[in-house]
């Protein structure tokens, strides 16, 4: 196995990301087709690099120190001043000129959403998994842009604790399209994490309404980015603030769906399952797309290590954990037309049960996960 090396020289492609910035810019000063830029560059390019590129294989050493990574984790660190001012920068832009039309102005803020979810909520994934406050809170503020908040507690408190089990909301389960889940997560998710959080406090003897539950900072946030929102665009600009926050969200839950899709923990009895293991998420080794979502599709070493960064998250090959069979911005758009994906992934989650449970022969059990749903 190949050993990526750790360097300033290595780190460059993961600041490809910043690409989109003055694509956003050019589109909001040109017009036109100009702001289709984004989604091309995010989307349709990245694919392509992946396509000629191919895999990365490599595994850095996990030991390497801190201080080596510092060009990696500047890029996750200048994120959020460059967003705060990408949205609300393109608020006041848009609402005090007219040359763009309605179309044009619609498809510049999709493609800013695009940019706040593919990067910013990627970014704040990767911050609030670290230990020091700095970090939280850029993550607390990239997720407050897109008034997403309760994410952070969700993700830390539900999704990394329940993964691969009915009580893990975003855990996709197998037949369930992409549409479903997403109006089920957007129900079930903050009462999720408002519920975690409840429960940290009670365990220490505290109301859920103490000022130590941290959805207080989080409503207030997000109310503060609506407020400026008003004050910069009026109520244009507040609707525009929410079109790119639902774009973002759209792209962190369809990749959600995509990284645990029908994998399931085993149930030991007593409520109790087996340790998250690397079988349970789907894994990717396209060099491009991991270059861009800094590393996210090494996702099992990301469950096996959460507080590990970004370059250090070790490849996991088929042998251990299950492969995509395209990177996320090209398995992304299977995911939107839930026949398609059936037929993609369907034969991969069954093959992923004989493989690792075959002892297990009722799948419509729900301690497994299943969705009563038509089979392929």
């Amino acid at each position: 196995m190949n050993m990526a090396k750790i360097s300033t020289r290595n780190a460059i492609p993961f600041w490809l990301s910043l690409g989109i910035v003055p694509l956003l810019w050019i589109g909001a000063v040109k017009g036109g087709w100009w702001t289709t830029l984004v989604p091309l560059y995010a989307w349709y390019l990245f694919a392509a690099l992946d396509a000629v590129l191919g895999l990365n294989l490599d595994n850095p050493d996990p030991e390497t120190p801190e201080q080596e990574l510092f060009w990696y984790r500047l890029v996750t660190l200048i994120w959020f001043p460059l967003q705060f001012v990408n949205i609300f920068g393109l608020i006041y832009f848009v609402t005090h000129t007219d040359h763009l039309s309605t179309l044009a102005t619609i498809v510049l803020f999709f493609g800013l959403g695009v940019s706040s979810g593919t990067i910013g909520i990627v970014y704040s994934h990767e911050l609030m998994h670290q230990r020091n406050t700095m970090e939280r809170w850029l993550a607390d503020l990239l997720l407050a842009s897109v008034l997403y908040s309760h994410f952070r507690s969700e993700h830390l408190l539900v999704h990394h604790v329940h993964v691969g089990t009915r009580r893990d909301a975003v855990t996709a389960l197998y037949n369930e399209g992409f549409h479903r889940y997403f109006f089920r997560v957007l129900r079930e998710c903050p009462r999720s994490a408002w519920r975690a959080e409840a429960a940290m406090l009670a365990r220490r003897g505290l109301s859920p309404w103490h000022p130590r539950n941290p959805h207080f900072r989080y409503w207030t946030l997000q109310i503060l980015m609506m407020i400026l929102a008003v004050l910069l665009g009026g109520v244009t600009g507040l609707l525009l603030l929410f079109w790119q926050a639902i774009v973002a969200i759209w792209q962190l839950e369809l990749t959600n769906y995509i990284e645990h899709y029908g994998l399931t923990r085993r149930h030991l009895g007593d409520g109790k399952y087996e340790h998250v293991k690397p079988h349970h998420s789907w894994n990717a080794a396209h060099m491009a797309t991991n270059w861009l979502l800094i590393n996210l599709q090494r996702h099992s070493d990301h469950h096996y290590k959460p507080d590990r960064r970004f370059p250090l998250l070790q490849n996991y090959d088929k042998t251990d954990a299950p492969q995509l069979p395209r990177g996320y911005t090209v398995i992304a758009f299977a995911a939107m037309v839930p026949p398609l994906w059936r037929r993609i992934m369907n034969p991969k989650v069954r093959a992923w049960r004989e493989q690792y449970y075959p002892d297990i022969e009722d799948w419509d059990d729900y301690k497994y996960g299943r969705n009563p749903l038509p089979e392929l």
